[in-house]
């Protein structure tokens, strides 16, 4: 107490030759007091955090006595007062202001080594906070406390709120250093520090991470790499294939799920801007089939591969769900989109899923994901209290750039025979998301007819779909067009939706989602041999939409996706699907010639005997000019006489409504081209 009474004495004058080396040693072995009686142990320990108080409030602000930072004292008074925090037991949740602590706590030597500790770090300087902070990382791994790590996460909860904020990012930056430094520990100690970091970076939630935003994400990146390569080779050396310590995958999988949700906190704290670049980030180090140097050979790459692809992608999932932009051309740029809707092509059915519940996190803008989260052909769309804006400037040109990028790969993944309940209910939530987020008048039209060509994808079966596959989508389509024909309030366009529905109900409710989007789906076992009573017509919604200023050329043209070199790059695709370019017969003799969909697929090489006759007739064309890669100008030209009649290409400068059920003038684009008979085959 006297020692007290001294370091309270205010100073004019600071002294050249005083010493405090032997009180901090002193008063750091009476902290560790193991005296048998336990009121004076306590006495005791009490007195040595109290001397140790002394020190600090007597030599920091002392510019001559500035060495009480340097390690040979911090790494005594550190431990000293970690030593008597510990004794709380460990499962007490502590506040994190001493001054809603009680009189009985604050008498306690573990009340009183926390509010030192705080009193400590809080007159800590910017080049002190290393120092301070090493000595708990090594206190921390000396007693094992990362696992559990409960008292790891309380002594950085302390820390965290009692340094300055600017000096927030120094603390991280240790923690991942020590997280690097600990790469060949057991996962359980990596978790804790792990857990530790994410609970920290939640606290400097003011964005100060410091200048290497980018290298906090490149050292979890690379833990969770170093992790997937554990697992699969039972081996911390996996070069050697030899290691002392035995790996448990499950462990390894609990420290990558703690890396990931670390990811998401990072990610919480900062900026749009720079969650933006995390997010490019993450995705530039996805391997995936297009790039071919970031794919391992050989049945080890692959399940490498696989695992990388699928902790990146949940990665960026957890930076997705946090992420608010609402200008869609900034939040997704064309270099990371490319890259997101690649993976969307891999055969994988747990990444195809999470590639959707991405966009999806990212069109959700107004919180409307939840409402769609079950599949249904709710009557009264009202109930479910959409939030609606008009479309903006900024997402009209973002589906003028991307929406035939979306809408084929909507297409693509509904054609994937390993498909789940969770797949169609993803894909489900995207056409409602896109309708109510991004969507004019002509995004309108295109969702529909859209949602038409998934209806033939089930009922021509080209790809030999399950019987649940196909219900699937027939349930799915009529779930969209249900709720769209409700947005849009057509009452012929309603009436049409809402009689097929009810013929499914009363002839096929197999084809409807409240029959297969169940826990025992109960499907149809001839669904070759549907009535046409039970589809959604093309001819029909044209014909009403039309009626009502939507544009019924566009309406009536099948949807047919544009092949790109995306096709040629995944694995799923044959040579010849991969040159093949998608047409429809332009000759139709009956005015319901829908009632027989048909998308052919068919080289441009007019092999068929009844096309050889007019061979002569045309000159070369490049095949580029059909697949949309020519030059806009480039028609297709004969020698005296027009054989194909091909619309230009749609005009830069068409017409953009902001609202649903205003004419536009849009031209065809070239991959919905019609061709004639001698073209095909």
């Amino acid at each position: 107490s006297q020692f007290v009474k001294f370091a309270n004495i205010e100073e004019d004058t600071p002294s050249y030759h005083r010493s405090y080396d032997f009180f901090v040693s002193r008063f750091s072995e009476m902290c560790h007091s193991s005296h048998d009686d336990l009121d004076i142990r306590t006495k005791i320990r009490m007195s040595g955090i109290k001397g140790l108080q002394g020190v600090v409030r007597k030599t920091v602000n002392d510019e001559l006595q500035a060495n009480i930072w340097d390690p040979q004292h911090m790494d005594k008074i550190v431990p000293s007062l970690l030593f008597n925090l510990q004794q709380e037991e460990e499962g007490e949740s502590r506040s994190p202001s001493p001054l809603q602590a009680t009189e009985k706590e604050k008498e306690s030597p573990t009340e009183l080594a926390e509010r030192c500790l705080r009193e400590l770090l809080g007159r800590a300087a910017y080049g002190n906070i290393k120092n301070a902070i090493k000595p708990v990382l090594i206190h921390l791994d000396n007693h094992s406390l990362w696992e559990p790590k409960t008292f790891a996460t309380c002594c950085f909860r302390i820390i965290m709120y009692s340094i300055q904020p600017q000096h927030s990012h120094l603390v991280i930056q240790q923690l991942l250093g020590h997280l690097d430094a600990n790469s060949k520990s057991a996962a359980t100690v990596r978790a804790g520090i792990v857990e530790v970091l994410s609970e920290a970076a939640v606290i400097a939630a003011s964005g100060s991470v410091g200048p290497t935003v980018l290298e906090v994400f490149n050292t979890l990146l690379r833990q969770l790499r170093l992790s997937i390569d554990y697992a699969l080779t039972g081996s911390y050396d996996c070069a050697a294939g030899v290691s002392t310590k035995i790996i448990k995958e499950h462990e390894e999988r609990m420290f990558q799920e703690a890396v990931i949700k670390t990811i998401g906190s990072f990610a919480s704290t900062l900026p749009t801007y720079q969650q933006s670049e995390v997010m490019v980030f993450i995705m530039n180090k996805v391997p995936l089939p297009s790039l071919q140097q970031s794919i391992e050979a050989g049945k080890a790459g692959e399940n490498r591969n696989r695992l990388t692809q699928i902790m990146l992608l949940k990665s960026l999932l957890q930076v997705s769900v946090g992420f608010q932009c609402s200008n869609m051309l900034t939040a997704l740029p064309s270099a990371f989109l490319d890259r997101l809707l690649s993976s969307a092509l891999m055969e994988d059915a747990e990444i195809r899923l999470f590639v959707l519940e991405i966009l999806i996190s990212f069109i959700d803008r107004h919180g409307n994901r939840q409402k769609f989260s079950t599949i249904s052909t709710i009557s009264d769309i009202s109930v479910l209290k959409l939030k609606v804006d008009k479309c903006s400037r900024q997402d009209t040109v973002f589906m003028k750039k991307h929406g035939q990028q979306l809408y084929r790969h909507i297409y693509l993944i509904c054609k994937e025979e390993s498909n789940v309940q969770a797949h169609y209910e993803a894909l489900y939530s995207m056409l409602m998301l896109i309708s109510i987020e991004l969507a004019n008048e002509e995004v309108v039209v295109d969702l529909i007819r859209l949602v038409l060509a998934v209806q033939e994808i089930a009922q021509i079966n080209e790809d030999n779909l399950t019987a649940y596959n196909r219900c699937s989508l027939f349930a799915l389509g009529a779930a969209y067009l249900n709720l769209i024909s409700q947005l849009i309030t057509v009452p012929t366009f309603c009436q049409h939706i809402h009689e097929v529905i009810q013929m499914r109900q009363k002839e096929a409710p197999y084809l409807l989602p409240e029959d297969v989007f169940v826990e025992r789906p109960r499907l149809g076992k001839s669904l070759d041999h549907l009535g046409p009573e039970v589809f959604f017509w093309q001819s029909k919604i044209s014909e009403v939409l039309g009626g009502s200023g939507y544009n019924s050329d566009r309406l009536s043209t099948p949807y047919i996706p544009q092949l790109t070199d995306e096709d040629r790059l995944s694995k799923r695709k044959s040579i010849g699907e991969t040159i093949s370019l998608q047409v429809e017969v332009e000759s139709r003799n009956s005015p319901e010639r829908e009632q027989v969909p048909c998308s052919t697929r068919s080289c441009l090489i007019p092999l068929a005997p009844r096309a050889s006759s007019s061979l002569n007739h045309l000159q070369i064309v490049p095949v580029g000019t059909f697949l949309g890669h020519g030059s806009p100008q480039g028609g297709v030209r004969t020698e005296k006489k027009t054989i194909l009649k091909v619309q230009p290409p749609p005009s830069p400068s068409g017409t953009i409504t902001a609202a649903y059920g205003q004419p536009q003038n849009h031209s065809i684009p070239v991959y919905e081209m019609k061709f004639p008979d001698l073209c095909v085959y």
